[in-house]
């Protein structure tokens, strides 16, 4: 699974060209993030290396700021405040990749997409549709499940086994065709294809007559992969072996891009 620059903080290492409480604040902030958004303060001080009283400091400052809140059972929680950080960065990520999604566009003559994972759902942040008549078409902001899409594929590839099942059993696996993958055993083969050819496909899965083929964009800040979509008829076996190439060429440079925007620090 991507992880955080949270996991290669060293906290007896001084800061170096910031601020140290900050970067520490952040630290905590992503650690939390990784837990699943709620801990106790001796959970973070047994991952993060630092005392008892320097966490609750930082959680302090964080409550009062509203970045984090303290439940009834004295555990943190990630606070209301970053969800509007939260989607003013996923909108600046669309931004971003407009420019790559028209290439793809230019390129292959089908609609592009790129989408993160939010959660248990996959949501559409950009897109760039294609010139034909005919032609895909999905909602900026659409939530889905991620067993029946090629973006979900390509990004659950990068999950351990057992938290892509644990999602799978929070969402359920409905059918959306006759297609759809809708057992956990059948999903995991079918990330274990994608890892092999380093790219995943929806044929038909979520919509029949509508392929798709997707790749995560290496080293995001979040987790995050494009795709094209078109029909299956000019989306074809035969197209994959040039559209693929692309696509993880364009997710590469995407990549670049966010790494030159800041918006990467260390992650991977």
């Amino acid at each position: 699974m991507p992880t955080s620059s949270a996991s290669t903080t060293d906290p007896a290492r001084p800061a170096t060209g910031g601020v140290q409480s900050l970067e520490r604040a952040f630290d905590l902030l992503e650690r939390m993030a990784d837990a699943g958004g709620e801990v106790g303060l001796s959970e973070l001080s047994a991952s993060s290396g630092l005392p008892l009283p320097t966490i609750h400091r930082l959680m302090r400052t964080l409550v009062a700021c509203g970045y984090v809140r303290q439940q009834p059972n004295r555990r943190y929680a990630l606070g209301p405040r970053l969800i509007r950080l939260g989607e003013s960065a996923s909108r600046l990520l669309g931004t971003w990749a407009r420019p790559h999604l028209a290439r793809l566009v230019e390129e292959t003559g089908e609609t592009a997409n790129m989408a993160l994972l939010d959660g248990d759902e996959i949501v559409y942040v950009a897109q760039v549709p294609s010139k034909h008549s005919m032609r895909m078409f999905t909602e900026v902001g659409r939530r889905v499940l991620p067993h029946s899409t090629g973006v979900g594929k390509a990004l659950l590839a990068h999950f351990p086994p057992e938290e892509v099942r644990a999602l799978l059993n929070r969402t359920g696996m409905p059918a959306a065709t006759e297609k759809t993958i809708t057992t956990p055993d059948g999903f995991l083969t079918a990330l274990e294809e994608v890892r092999r050819q380093g790219y995943a496909v929806d044929d038909n899965e979520q919509e029949i007559g509508v392929r798709c083929l997707a790749v995560s964009v290496p080293d995001s800040p979040t987790a995050a992969a494009i795709s094209i979509s078109g029909p299956a008829g000019r989306v074809t076996e035969a197209e994959t072996d040039t559209i693929v190439p692309l696509l993880q060429q364009v997710a590469a440079e995407l990549s670049e891009t966010l790494l030159s925007s800041g918006v990467n620090g260390n992650g991977g």
